[in-house]
């Protein structure tokens, strides 16, 4: 993200559910996300009690841990598929199968697999301290969010432990697609960038290449889609299908963006 930022480029960060429809037709779609040109790929861990994640995604969520997806079974693709990509992997995952593991076997396991990184939605700062050095001992960077209702000197201490870049959520709520992206994360792109030089990527409600294009404007470092593409991949008729509306939607919010 830094090399990014040095040379003016915006970066691309799509988000999947691993497993929805299946683990399959996640592999297949990893691989066109990152042909498409992402410059880093989310991963989410399907997990029942999704607290961050709006109606799209806990619904995927849903459909994958009905399918059978596993953790393991996760980091088993993962380690299949992450070779074969030029953008680096982020894994998303809830707190909860993290301390089910072991904080150093989870972080040790998902590295070997070819994951970069590590994003942990339901963690407050406070309490990263434990995760963020199992995550160093890894050799994983650890992305921490801010949102609307954070205030300016929290937001700074976010930013300095946050690696790789600073995920800011655009709305006080939880995922999904909008009409449009609001106003104010103009503002709080600014406050971000007048305490860090690091990536800011702006993130939840992204659905649309004006969107894209908007966040852009604001200095946004980078920009985040994830219900969208969750959609277009889980609700076509076949995977076939939906692998088809998922690239056709990332290219056209990659198109959107200058790299």
């Amino acid at each position: 993200m830094a090399e990014l930022k040095a040379q003016g480029k915006v970066a691309f960060i799509p988000f999947l559910v691993a497993g929805d429809p299946n683990l399959e037709t996640t592999a297949a779609a990893l691989k066109k996300l990152d042909d498409v040109g992402s410059d880093v790929i989310e991963l989410g861990v399907p997990y029942s009690d999704p607290l961050a994640d709006g109606a799209v995604i806990h619904t995927a969520a849903t459909r994958a841990l009905q399918h059978g997806t596993t953790l393991d079974r996760v980091i088993d693709m993962v380690a299949k598929v992450a070779p074969t990509l030029k953008a680096p992997l982020v894994l998303f995952t809830y707190y909860n199968p993290i301390i089910r593991r072991g904080m150093d076997k989870f972080c040790e396991q998902i590295k070997a697999a070819g994951a970069s990184g590590l994003l942990v939605p339901d963690l407050p700062l406070e309490e990263t301290v434990t995760i963020r050095a199992a995550c160093e001992r890894a050799g994983l960077e650890l992305v921490l969010l801010t949102t609307p209702t954070t205030p300016k000197a929290r937001m700074a201490e976010i930013a300095r432990l946050s690696q790789g870049f600073v995920y800011l959520v655009s709305v006080t709520g939880v995922t999904g697609v909008r009409g449009k992206v609001q106003a104010r994360v103009e503002t709080l792109v600014e406050t971000l960038h007048s305490v860090t030089d690091k990536s800011v990527a702006v993130g939840f409600g992204v659905s649309k290449p004006e969107h894209a294009k908007q966040i852009v404007e604001w200095g946004a470092e980078g920009v985040i889609c994830g219900s969208a593409l969750v959609r277009a991949l889980g609700d076509a008729a076949t995977p076939e299908e939906g692998l088809k509306d998922m690239e056709a939607l990332a290219k056209s919010l990659r198109d959107a963006i200058p790299h």
